[in-house]
């Protein structure tokens, strides 16, 4: 029987996915659920150790001899930071020690209970991987627990540090198996190499595969899932992600229904997105990328052309939709005379957080740049500056208010130059917040939450030498736009364009009402 503790039972689980088999273990009662399951397994062979500074050289000894990952278990307190001179000599010589700490409830770190001191980053860089798990309560704190666990057995060439807070009861062994726990796998990709052949077999070969590309765009999706509803038959056996954020909250939520998700990153990072993550393609996304799109020309896949007759309609759509004057306008009208003006096609477009990067996924039909790393608003302004200046191309910057003026000292810098163009969407206050569902209901949303102001950007661009424009209505925002594209400028150029938040919120909650007729 294993310990009444999941989370020691998903790393204990985990520990025999990874191939681990040799175990070393400290004596202490708060580590006794780890050393009772690491007994039971009969994958891992365990070796009784008292002193812990011996025991990291024990388990640094066996890893050396069998060039594998070795397991040294201790209780919490002290006897952790006993295993450091073990872990630092590991970590020079690229051994792949996986230390697992038993610790005390984080609620009692640092309340003068026995043992508990801050043992989560305790090795500091000696390790290159250090986790701290949770107790699971529900479905997202088990998914946060098996990928912890992952992401720390992943790493194979160093220490790694896997921190188990356990409360009381301790000794309870009345569970009969381990769980089946998802192994997340790490494969390198190269064109050369047999990985590559072999992700894109299974991928051809799935019933239901689907490719998706993160940033720097990803059009049409939003909307699409929006059509599909819950119809089940668009669900995708197998989703090759091509790492970068994803904008959609409804596209992730749909995702998360895969069966399993690939994802093809450059640095081998695990990024669990839609929460079904089973192996990392460590290598060149564009490679395999263009290795899946060969190969659909060659053999159109059904499930594919399902999905692209869906996108299809929904790119219909976008085309057709007029939308009246309003933040929406804006955005239609600066992206159909971008594409329409053949001098301005290696142009680079800067997309703001929150509104304006949701209008470039409906509208916009090439790649753009945003801050979607952790989508933060105060620095899309000086990010867009900072390309210009390095930049013999036109750059432009769409924008909205909020973030606009958080971030107004970008436009304080000699080194800007006429390549440099802002389109400033001011409906005076934050408007995504008019879009999110209950939020009406706070009386505090609109001054407080929403930052709601009266605020113009004439008086900054007067002060910083950058032409300005503004737009109050339709012929004045075509006007103002052609002027922004095809002015001859030496100083940046800024177009602001006034629009009521209420009707920006009418026209955006339209666009996708029309879109299911």
């Amino acid at each position: 029987m294993y310990s009444s503790k999941e989370n020691v039972n998903i790393l204990t689980a985990l520990l025999v996915a990874h191939g681990v088999k040799h175990a070393v273990c400290c004596p202490g009662s708060r580590n006794s659920p780890i050393v009772h399951n690491l007994n039971e397994c009969p994958d891992i062979t365990c070796y009784p150790v008292t002193d812990e500074r011996s025991a990291g050289f024990y388990a640094l000894g066996m890893s050396q001899c069998l060039k594998q990952p070795v397991v040294v278990c201790v209780t919490s307190g002290t006897a952790l930071l006993n295993l450091a001179p073990a872990v630092a000599e590991a970590y020079y010589q690229h051994i792949p020690l996986i230390v697992i700490s038993a610790d005390r409830p984080q609620a009692w770190i640092d309340q003068l209970d026995g043992q508990t001191l801050p043992q989560s980053d305790a090795l500091g860089r000696f390790v290159s991987k250090a986790v701290s798990l949770p107790e699971p309560h529900d479905a997202e704190t088990r998914w946060y627990c098996n990928r912890l666990v992952n992401e720390a057995l992943l790493e194979k060439h160093a220490p790694v540090h896997i921190n188990v807070p356990i409360s009381e009861p301790l000794f309870d062994y009345n569970v009969a198996e381990l769980p089946v726990e998802r192994k997340i796998e790490l494969l390198p990709a190269d064109i050369t190499n047999q990985t590559l052949s072999h992700v894109c077999r299974m991928f051809m070969q799935s019933e239901r595969p689907l490719l998706i590309a993160g940033q720097p765009m990803n059009p049409g999706y939003d909307e699409a899932v929006c059509l599909i509803g819950d119809d089940e038959s668009y669900v995708p056996d197998l989703v090759l992600y091509i790492g970068g954020s994803i904008v959609s909250k409804r596209l992730k939520r749909f995702l998360r229904k895969a069966k399993e998700t690939w994802v093809v990153n450059a640095t081998g990072e695990v990024t669990d997105t839609f929460m079904n993550l089973t192996r990392v393609i460590q290598g060149d996304a564009a490679v395999v990328e263009d290795q899946i799109r060969f190969l659909l020309e060659q053999q159109p896949h059904p499930f594919i052309q399902k999905w692209e007759t869906l996108l299809s309609k929904v790119r219909a759509h976008a085309a057709a939709y007029q939308p009246p004057y309003s933040q929406m306008a804006a955005v239609k009208c600066f992206e159909a005379q971008l594409m329409f003006n053949v001098q301005w096609s290696m142009v680079n477009v800067h997309y703001a957080n929150s509104t304006a990067i949701r209008l470039a996924n409906i509208f916009a039909q090439h790649s753009v740049y945003c801050n979607r790393g952790v989508n933060g608003i105060e620095g899309s302004l000086s990010t867009a500056a900072g390309f210009s200046v390095v930049s013999e191309e036109t750059v432009f910057c769409v924008i909205g208010d909020l973030s606009f003026f958080y971030d107004q000292n970008a436009l304080w810098n000699q080194n800007l130059q006429g390549n440099f163009r802002i389109l400033l969407l001011n409906n005076g206050k934050g408007g995504i917040f008019n879009l999110l569902r209950g939020l009406e209901q706070s009386p505090a949303r609109d001054k407080y939450v929403a930052a709601e102001h009266h605020t113009s950007a004439e008086g900054i661009c007067q002060q910083n030498d950058i032409v300005y424009l503004k737009a109050e209505n339709m012929e004045q925002l075509k006007q103002g736009v052609s002027t922004l594209l095809n002015i001859n400028s030496s100083r940046p150029v800024l177009l602001e364009v006034f629009t009521d938040p209420a009707e920006d919120e009418r026209v955006y909650k339209d666009y996708y009402k029309t879109l299911k007729i």
